[in-house]
């Protein structure tokens, strides 16, 4: 056992160094890349689409609630609703919606992350992905080798170690082991979603699993292909005009 324990130690914090530097990569192209925000309507696109909306339900009698503006739209043989934002003047794309905290719409809009400080959408889920498991590989990996640790000082294979160091490990093993819980967990529950082809958001609604059963139309049947897709496919171009000038909005 000492020979092993003198063997792995150089390995060790290398590794660790090693999952840790992938983690904040991983972290900052989740935190600082578009998710997939859709630019909202231009004014002669927004009155075009409102003039084609009056023109299609007609007028609507003062007092009545007006028809929900939804247009059908039809993927895999399932029909899917396209529904209307007021906010950015469209119709959004199928599986997308709009986030009340960053206030865009967002494709494939998974949920808004407070921990990353954006939203998660179509061209950023991968990068979150692999942020939380590459995290909970990490936690795994410290809390192990913390137990390790302790577990050798205890019958005195590193006599030169101090008692305090010691303490602050037995410390550490108590942090990892109650975040370890969170970690693993949050990552168990997003390889579930990518093998399902689903997003967080639509688990929430019960989209694909509520009393209708409607089928998941994005779902391939197949556990290999919607990892492929979702973690492997090609990403889309991000359609903001980052060097667009910002209109002022009218005082309304």
């Amino acid at each position: 056992c000492r020979y092993l324990a003198v063997q792995l130690s150089p390995a060790i914090p290398v590794f660790a160094a090693v999952l840790f530097l992938f983690a904040m990569a991983t972290l900052l192209r989740t935190s600082f890349s578009d998710p997939g925000v859709i630019p909202r309507a231009l004014p002669d696109e927004a009155a075009f689409i409102e003039m084609e909306i009056e023109a299609t339900n007609g007028t609507v009698p003062q007092g009545q609630r007006p028809p929900p503006r939804i247009k059908n739209f039809q993927i895999n043989n399932q029909i899917v609703k396209l529904k209307y934002c007021y906010t950015c003047k469209i119709f959004r794309p199928p599986r997308a919606s709009h986030c009340s905290i960053c206030d865009n719409c967002v494709e494939r809009f998974d949920h808004h992350c407070p921990w990353v400080g954006n939203c998660v959408g179509k061209r950023n889920y991968r990068y979150f992905y692999l942020f939380i498991l590459s995290l909970s590989l990490l936690t795994i990996y410290i809390f192990t080798f913390n137990i390790v640790y302790v577990a050798l000082s205890g019958v005195g294979l590193f006599p030169g170690c101090s008692q305090s160091l010691t303490v602050l490990t037995v410390l550490e093993v108590l942090i990892c082991f109650f975040t370890l819980w969170s970690v693993v967990g949050l990552t168990g529950f997003h390889t579930f979603l990518v093998a399902l082809n689903q997003t967080t958001n639509e688990d929430i609604k019960g989209s694909w699993t509520g009393k209708n059963r409607v089928q998941n139309p994005y779902s391939h049947g197949n556990i290999v292909k919607n990892c492929c897709e979702v973690l492997c496919g090609p990403l889309p171009p991000s359609v903001l005009d980052r060097r667009g000038i910002l209109q002022q909005e009218e005082s309304t």
